[in-house]
């Protein structure tokens, strides 16, 4: 019996999150916001719905109350996250509310089946995050001095990934992370918020020829770092960001050819620099000749995803824990086997319903500065996504690089969130220039 509700379901899972990916692409269609509301309405409950009957699942499955307990913590945070955004913003992105609640449920779900006391220490991390980042928008729509901050931002960044290449913790050959008070946490996820801020800081003041040597320059050094502790996965996303905020802000097509042509060398010379990097990409071009120990994660990621195939072998029946790491860079793996194809190409869609949501509030915003910090922000955003896919997929060597709201992992989830308030913070100072506009 338990076996049969487990596989309806699945496929009732499949179908829900189907309609919601459909309704995140249908709310852009519509000029008016009633009609958008409803579309944001539909979306929450087809989420609930899947949330209850994965957690009916998973409760039959290990028939433990505690399970009880922690999804009616979960419903309740949901309905307080949503609702109370919109009761203090009146203008909020719903859209963007919604799917960052969306991407944060699959992420529960998942680490829920993989590992429970993770899954605990994740729900109280994004608690703990939603409450801290709350008053983002807040300041975001108040503070007009945020774009002087242009060497305070620099000064920040630098100093954060100095302190990590120096003395940080090293995990699987790369140091990433500080730890104080025995706490870890890591401070490359913050600083490509501040990294953010200074490029846009830099090119608001002028984007003539000096203004970019001088930029490349800060922007390079941050880049240096990262590589000389070996996290390279930061490192390109740094480059990529800097890279399309530039063009962005001076539509240059010589700075775009020659800032690729320039991470092309970089890339290759990294290559012969350093071993882990062999290591992946020899992992990435044929893994089976070395399945036992450097193909050993990816191969494990192919076979999860093609034994899942589109429909998924159901909460339960799938082994993720077979997958290193699977709760951080190889989440994606766990969902496609278990959940399905479907299912992950639906989160891989949502997310990049987020990207166009910041795309659409960067173009309407007038000022320049806050423009490229949308533009920034969504391109670190859709960066890191493709980069956490791309590695988990054998489409490009594996970066370690987490999915935003899905990953487990305290400083990706209070990173995101205060990228998301950012942008929230942007819209809404947006939206309410248009009703003062009408009103007056």
């Amino acid at each position: 019996m338990i076996n049969l509700i487990i596989e309806t379901s699945k496929y009732l899972m499949i179908l829900l999150i189907a309609c919601y990916t459909f309704f995140n692409f249908r709310f852009f269609s519509f000029p008016d916001f009633e009609r958008k509301r409803i579309m944001c309405a539909r979306q929450n409950q087809a989420m609930f719905l899947i949330h209850l009957l994965a957690y009916l699942i998973i409760y039959l499955k290990t028939d433990e109350e505690r399970i009880l307990l922690f999804y009616g913590a979960q419903v309740i945070f949901f309905l307080a996250y949503i609702y109370l955004y919109r009761l203090f913003y009146r203008n909020v992105s719903r859209l963007l509310v919604n799917n960052a609640c969306m991407l944060m449920c699959v992420g529960f779900i998942m680490l829920t089946r993989i590992s429970f006391e993770r899954a605990v220490r994740q729900f109280v991390i994004v608690a703990a995050a939603a409450v801290v980042t709350w008053v983002i928008p807040l300041i975001i729509a108040r503070v007009w001095q945020l774009s002087r901050g242009a060497w305070l931002y620099a000064g920040i960044g630098i100093f954060l990934l100095g302190l990590v290449c120096v003395l940080g913790n090293t995990t699987f050959g790369a140091q990433l992370s500080l730890r104080i008070a025995g706490v870890s946490f890591q401070p490359s996820e913050f600083v490509k918020i501040t990294f953010v801020f200074f490029v846009a800081s830099m090119f608001y003041r002028s984007t003539d020829f000096a203004a970019v040597t001088v930029t490349t320059a800060v922007a390079a050094f941050h880049v240096l770092i990262l590589v000389a502790s070996k996290d390279l996965g930061s490192a390109l996303l740094f480059f990529i960001t800097y890279l399309f905020m530039l063009f962005v802000a001076t539509s240059n097509w010589l700075y775009l050819g020659s800032g690729l042509l320039a991470g092309t060398g970089a890339a290759w010379l990294a290559y012969f620099l350093f071993p882990h990097v062999q290591t992946r990409v020899s992992a990435w071009l044929n893994p089976w000749s070395d399945i036992d120990i450097g193909g050993y994660q990816i191969t494990q990621s192919l076979f999860a995803i093609g034994t899942g195939g589109w429909f998924g072998m159901g909460l339960y029946q799938g082994m993720p824990y077979k997958i290193p790491v699977v709760e951080k860079d190889f989440i994606f793996a766990a969902i496609s086997e278990e959940l399905g194809g479907i299912f992950a190409m639906c989160v891989l869609f949502i997310c990049i319903g987020c990207f166009l949501q910041f795309m659409m509030i960067a173009g309407q915003l007038q000022a320049v500065f806050f423009k490229l910090i949308a533009f920034g922000l969504g391109s670190v955003y859709i960066t890191q996504v493709f980069l956490t896919v791309g590695g988990v997929t054998k489409f490009i060597p594996s970066t370690g690089v987490t999915l935003p709201f899905v990953s487990y992992g305290g400083s990706s989830i209070l990173s995101t969130f205060v990228l998301f308030n950012i942008i929230q913070g942007l819209y809404i100072l947006k939206r309410n220039e248009e009703d003062d506009y009408e009103e007056g």
